[in-house]
């Protein structure tokens, strides 16, 4: 191996926790960057997984154990990839790390959660709640570690905080930090983002309360969201009888998206399930273009055709507009099999957001990327060092994403192993 044998995976999602585990257990001295203080990206934040519903943290906790466990890797959270310059083989990469105001060196106590009234949007619950502005990200965040926002404390706060017991566990003179490490190859994994729905100005997101996007419906269902998997609408906490799906909300459209999301479908499908379990007697209905359902998947979607309480129209929904006095949203579309329009009220709709892939936010530096005309990461041609994994590169299932990192890794060891 040569003396630049490391490889750089940036983002700590499924794709970048796979590839990082993957490459230390093939020999390879790993660096793992992740901005956010946690790992495990967007999985993390979903309630299950399809097909077969279980909880997120099934495969994750295996991942993270061998993340943990293997010495060959190094992660940095709360940090970001400034700067890459070199080549295939032989890359500089400067890492800013940013203060987490939290030191991990003594415990965070009681005491120090008891000094810090204020509160800040829930990131991890996208908004829709609260949290201290000491907080754990989540309950099986790994580093296992607090976050401050400092910038968000009163000075009476800042004061308690430092005279809390015992010393050493918060540091609020914490500054940014800089390192600089040599890789032989970079795997970019830095996931996706969903499309902001607000775009969607037909669609009534922001306006209409109870409109929704998946990625809030993902919260809602889960335990640890922010009704404690109670399915409860945002305007008055009431169970939502009566739910409606709109597919393809910024997808396959020229003026937003043009191409297909490709797990959306499967998304809502599986939220339809939510909504069945969890509020008695309840009706969905799900507006779609086409149901994509792919291989294996099928099965899931056939299912679903049996239940009398769900209901599939095939038609693009022109307009959602609010009853002022209910708040249930009213959703106009046309129905193209029997060729007439529809107005229905709902207690709450759920917008299937695409896939945007999050490359196109955070450029790197010194890094000339190739991305499609969609803006997907286009692995580097003529040999180059640089490789996508996962939704990065496309729209992808968690399955699909795990193998696609391992074929990243396979792409960067030939290059440090040369």
């Amino acid at each position: 191996m040569s003396a630049n044998g490391k490889i750089l995976v940036i983002g700590g999602g499924i794709s970048g926790i796979s590839a990082a585990a993957d490459a230390a257990e093939l020999g390879c001295e790993v660096v793992l960057v992740e901005k956010e203080p946690y790992l495990g990206g967007r999985v993390i934040r979903m309630n299950q997984y399809f097909p077969k519903l279980c909880p997120p943290t099934c495969g994750m906790e295996i991942n993270v154990r061998r993340i943990r466990q293997n010495p060959r890797i190094k992660v940095y959270t709360l940090s970001e990839v400034e700067k890459i310059s070199g080549q295939a083989g032989d890359y500089t990469v400067t890492i800013r790390v940013n203060p987490r105001y939290v030191t991990g060196k003594q415990p965070v106590t009681q005491a120090h959660l008891d000094a810090v009234a204020t509160e800040v949007p829930n990131t991890f619950n996208y908004g829709m709640d609260k949290t201290k502005a000491l907080f754990l990200p989540h309950d099986a965040a790994y580093p296992p570690l607090y976050v401050l926002k400092k910038d968000a404390l009163t000075s009476e706060e800042s004061q308690r905080l430092k005279n809390a017991s015992p010393g050493g566990a918060i540091d609020l003179d914490m500054k940014d930090e800089r390192i600089e490490v040599k890789v032989g190859a970079v795997i970019i994994a830095t996931g996706w983002r969903p499309y902001d729905a607000v775009r969607l100005d037909n669609l009534g997101f922001g306006r209409c309360v109870n409109v929704i996007t998946n990625v809030m419906m993902e919260r809602l269902a889960a335990l640890s969201g922010p009704t404690a998997g109670k399915l409860l609408r945002p305007s008055d906490g009431k169970e939502p009888a009566k739910v409606a799906f709109v597919q393809c909300a910024g997808s396959r459209d020229e003026n937003h998206l043009p191409y297909c999301s490709a797990v959306c479908c499967m998304g809502s499908l599986k939220q339809a399930r939510y909504v069945r379990e969890k509020v008695a007697d309840s009706k969905v209905t799900i507006f779609y273009i086409d149901i994509r359902t792919i291989g294996r998947f099928e099965k899931f979607y056939y299912d679903l055709l049996e239940d009398p309480n769900i209901s599939f129209i095939k038609g693009k929904v022109a307009k959602i507009t609010e009853d002022p006095v209910t708040r249930n949203p009213i959703v106009e579309a046309e129905e193209v099999i029997p060729g007439k329009k529809l107005s229905e009220q709902f207690d709450m709709v759920v917008l299937a957001t695409g896939i945007v892939p999050s490359i196109m936010d955070s450029p790197i530096a010194g890094v000339n990327l190739t991305c499609d005309s969609d803006g997907f990461l286009v692995d580097s041609p003529n040999g180059g060092g640089i490789f996508g994994a996962g939704c990065v590169k496309r729209p992808l299932d968690v399955s699909r994403s795990v193998k696609d990192a391992t074929a990243a890794v396979m792409k960067a060891i030939q290059i440090v192993r040369r």
